[in-house]
């Protein structure tokens, strides 16, 4: 007898019983589920909620292991200026190592698994004693937490944002397919507002910075976003930013890994390319409007929003975490617009409001998470308009040929 037909064999013993859940999510986790409609008319289709997940956290792989050797090389790149050495930048000379990779490996995989571990023991919970399964929606949500968090936030801080997002975010409107708001995105604002000092600032995105002894404690690791909020002087060029050799959460940096992510999602369709596209455009157009300003000469360098506003429209596609954004969080078919017509307009005020957060609050200089979160809620809103709009194009068509 195979491993399948004992695991269903054990689940039949489960049925009717109160841990019944948790198995089913361990036999769902591993075999394809076996629970199929009952009624009604269905679109049949070889992709389920699993498959579709499991999509998702392909495009993040590739992701997730530049932010561990990205992570490695931060931190050796710091301590080395730290002792007036200088590192250059090398995919093929001191990127890929294995200093870098265990550094990296050391710090950000506890991450992934507190993620994990807290999140679907919530769910588990839940799931026993509401006595409904366990989706798969986590799956997808534990992996984006780590990518879009600093890399020396404390394990025990991140833990309790991941119950708080999965009980706020979700569990609380009725589990996966119910939630309002994107859980990985309730669970950064819960950090955001709650520990502010972890979340902004010189320090909190190269592991080892915070450290009180040593050479490192001369480390610091300002992002770009928060340079030019500074008015200060970069010292990275278009190659570094594009390609991810900045400092930054763990995920957000290589905007050429997120488009590879983004192309991979659209052309298997798990993505909206309609979000995609206009969330860039409104982006590109917000960006636009403040190098006008700049232009006309309407703010001049001492003011403090100088730094962002001339920043070209171009550059904020490639700095800070609004790529990373727009691929993997925008494009939740769960929180966004579900109307096609709906779909451009959330996308096009989710760029446009991003820029314009970023530059108008100079202490925290990252707007792209808040601008999801706003059209989250009012998703609902822009499809109700989409439909009524369409639904008054057909009743005057009605009423010409009626007349």
């Amino acid at each position: 007898m195979g491993l399948k037909e004992k695991l269903h064999g054990i689940k039949e013993d489960f049925k009717g019983k109160k841990m019944a859940p948790a198995f089913n999510a361990l036999h769902t986790f591993l075999y394809t589920p076996d629970e199929t409609t009952h009624s009604g008319g269905h679109v049949r289709a070889v992709d389920d909620l699993k498959r579709t997940m499991n999509t998702v956290i392909m495009a993040l792989i590739p992701v997730l292991i530049w932010g561990i050797f990205n992570t490695g090389y931060q931190h050796y790149s710091a301590v080395d200026a730290a002792q007036g050495v200088i590192r250059e930048a090398s995919l093929f000379g001191n990127f890929f190592t294995w200093d870098n990779f265990i550094m990296g490996a050391w710090t950000v995989l506890p991450l992934v698994i507190i993620s994990y571990a807290v999140g679907l023991g919530v769910e588990f919970i839940f799931a026993v004693i509401k006595g409904h399964e366990v989706e798969e929606g986590y799956l997808v949500t534990g992996m984006l937490v780590p990518l879009i968090v600093p890399v020396d936030i404390p394990l025990w801080m991140l833990a309790v944002a991941v119950i708080f997002g999965v009980v706020i975010g979700k569990e609380v409107f009725g589990g996966t397919g119910m939630n309002i708001l994107n859980p990985a995105l309730t669970i950064r604002a819960f950090l955001f507002f709650a520990y502010p000092t972890w979340m902004s600032g010189d320090k909190v995105w190269v592991h080892g910075a915070k450290a009180a002894e040593g050479g490192a404690d001369a480390i610091s690791g300002e992002t770009i976003l928060g340079a030019y909020a500074q008015n200060s002087s970069v010292v990275y060029d278009f190659s570094d930013k594009f390609f991810g050799f900045i400092p930054g959460s763990i995920g957000e940096t290589s905007t050429f890994l997120i488009i590879l992510g983004g192309l991979f999602l659209m052309f298997t369709k798990i993505a909206s390319w309609r979000i995609i596209l206009s969330a860039i455009v409104g982006a590109a157009v917000m960006g636009l409007i403040f190098n006008g300003v700049v232009d006309q000469g309407w703010i001049g360098e001492g003011n403090t929003f100088y730094g962002l506003m001339s920043t070209p429209f171009w550059e904020h596609l490639v700095i800070g975490g609004i790529a990373f954004g727009i691929v993997y969080m925008a494009t939740d078919p769960v929180s966004g617009s579900q109307t096609n017509t709906g779909k451009y307009w959330y996308g096009f005020l989710i760029g446009f409001f991003s820029i314009m957060i970023r530059v108008f609050n100079p202490a925290f200089p990252e707007g792209v998470f808040l601008a999801i979160l706003l059209m989250n809620v009012f998703a609902p809103t822009i499809d109700h308009y989409v439909v009524q709009a369409n639904v008054k194009k057909r009743m005057k068509r009605l009423k010409l040929k009626t007349a």
